[in-house]
């Protein structure tokens, strides 16, 4: 007999990068990037989206951290069969980098948890990494 309940919070993280060529300024090692994030909640109870942690890295290997409240000004609440996008960016000083992160999350039913951003490239159309 199967006992176990499925889990109340299934987060997942979609992520679709842009170099902003139009913003950068290469002979001034400024390169601007916009991400796309969609947070969808496949899960049986709705969520509210905290803080956010960024580790932005570019290609020298320089770390930029970020935190802080939500995202783009809000504390979402995503409900069950439900999604959250927002558009951001971020400018590194060189032309390819990548970021990965969290977000802390607070559940319908009080619990603090935390879903991990797996690490997405930045980069220009066409280059090589």
């Amino acid at each position: 007999m199967n006992t176990e309940q499925p889990h109340p919070y299934q987060i997942y993280v979609t992520v679709e990068t842009q170099y902003i060529a139009v913003q950068s300024k290469p002979d001034e090692d400024k390169f601007v990037f916009a991400y796309t994030i969609t947070i969808t909640n496949s899960g049986t109870l709705g969520a509210k989206l905290l803080s956010r942690h960024w580790l932005i890295t570019d290609a020298n290997n320089e770390v930029h951290e970020v935190r802080g409240e939500g995202v783009i000004g809000e504390q979402p609440t995503i409900g069950p069969d439900s999604s959250f996008s927002y558009t951001s960016g971020t400018l590194l000083a060189t032309d390819v980098g990548h970021m990965q992160g969290s977000y802390q999350m607070l559940g319908e039913d009080g619990r603090l948890f935390d879903i991990e951003i797996p690490a997405f490239s930045l980069a220009p159309p066409h280059t090589l990494h």
